[in-house]
């Protein structure tokens, strides 16, 4: 089934609110079998709305509209689609009797324009709204349907679950499709791409859908069977031709997180870690203290980023800072060694660079950064450049570093392109 969202708020278009809606309906629906195949952002006008509905049922099976339904003059949805399905309006007692209920469990006035709330299209089929005051509505249309609801987040997705979704499985028999994800770090969308090139047609052969999913520092690759969880043992053996063939770059699945891995292995050892940080300003430690637990095996940090503190704190030579500057392989092993020492840790690990937007010479220009991992048993060191944009730098520093470890942790060759 295809559908096709229309979001309504001028909130929406100006940047003051997030149109979380359609990112939830989008990842909501397709584990039902629903494909939003294009999502409409428009103000509240009522020829926009018209045209943006009548277009939308040229494209699409199911049209979701969210927004433009509260109790304010600028919320016409309501009267627009009353105009759009040649109906009208007329009161609802139950939404009515709901919204009093509403306002007398908390102790609050109902005003007239709360009183015409309860005024909805003749010809729809009502969605409650069990936790606000503006109802759903359904209409049938040639066969098609559209569903208005507030564009209150909570409140779409209580009558997205609790009304619509059932109504969608009983009337269409929907096939779920169903997903699994796994991640990787190390290698750009386009490399990756090239490599696994081979495989991907045999993912495609099998009737199976791969999606690239690239983020700064790493990619996501999706496998969707559009035949339910059945073939979900299929997805697995795929997934594990790639874990196999790339140990260095797969490094989770799902939701995992690198310094949640990294976490794991470092408990299964029985081992601790700490960074020594100069251009992750600290990015590096916050990333793996954002998981609960982490003490067990995160000891700590050493934030580092003038010279003279690398060498007070991080006991860093002052002749080897003058011999080969901040950003280079000795510096980035020595503040891992030394920092291994000073925290007390099996493994540390320490950033230094040139993130940008300036302060980058011919020998390492912006984006430069090199990453070191001392444990007891060698020191290592790695050459990165990425490009100019300063905060980006920064994200692929830290997820570098982050894969950096968990491959000598694992005793894996780190591959990078």
């Amino acid at each position: 089934m295809k559908a096709e969202l229309i979001s309504i708020g001028d909130e929406l278009l100006i940047g003051q609110t997030v149109n979380t809606n359609a990112s939830w309906l989008g990842k909501e629906c397709s584990q039902r079998g629903v494909r939003i195949v294009q999502v409409t952002t428009i103000s509240d006008d009522k020829q926009l709305i018209l045209d943006a509905v009548k277009q939308a049922f040229e494209r699409a099976d199911l049209v979701l509209v969210t927004g433009g339904l509260g109790p304010t003059k600028d919320d016409i949805t309501k009267h627009t689609l009353c105009e759009f399905f040649n109906t009208s309006l007329e009161m609802h007692i139950p939404t009515l009797q709901q919204i009093e209920q509403f306002f007398s469990q908390r102790n609050r006035p109902m005003l007239d324009v709360n009183i015409r709330q309860a005024e909805l299209p003749k010809d729809c089929e009502i969605l409650t709204n069990r936790v606000g005051t503006a109802a759903g509505m359904w209409f049938d249309y040639k066969g098609k349907v559209l569903i208005s609801m507030p564009g209150v987040p909570y409140e779409m997705k209580g009558i997205m679950q609790e009304e619509v979704f059932p109504r969608l499985d009983s009337r269409y028999q929907l096939k779920s499709l169903f997903h699994k994800t796994i991640l990787t770090q190390g290698m750009g969308e386009s490399f990756l791409a090239e490599s696994i090139a081979e495989w991907e047609d045999e993912v495609r052969d099998a009737g199976l859908s791969l999606a690239y999913l690239p983020a700064p520092g790493m990619v996501k690759l999706r496998l969707t069977s559009f035949e339910g969880k059945q073939r979900e043992a299929e997805i697995d053996a795929y997934f594990a031709v790639l874990k196999d063939r790339y140990p260095s770059l797969v490094f989770g699945e799902g939701e995992e997180t690198l310094p949640e891995v990294i976490g794991k292995i470092l408990l299964q050892k029985n081992q601790t870690i700490g960074t020594v940080e100069s251009c992750t300003g600290g990015g590096l430690a916050a990333s793996f203290v954002a998981n609960a637990g982490a003490s067990a095996y995160f000891s700590g940090s050493l934030l580092t980023y003038t010279n003279t503190l690398k060498q007070q704190i991080g006991k860093v030579s002052e002749e080897k800072l003058k011999e080969f500057g901040a950003v280079s392989s000795e510096i980035a092993e020595e503040m891992a060694q030394n920092g291994r020492e000073i925290l007390g840790v099996d493994m540390s690990v320490s950033t230094t660079g040139v993130l940008g937007p300036d302060g980058g010479t011919p020998e390492n220009p912006v984006g430069t950064v090199w990453i070191g991992v001392a444990t007891k048993d060698r020191t290592l060191s790695k050459r990165f450049q990425y490009g100019d944009n300063r905060e980006r730098n920064s994200q692929m520093a830290i997820l570098s570093a982050l894969n950096l470890a968990r491959c000598e942790l694992l005793e894996l060759i780190f591959e990078k392109k």
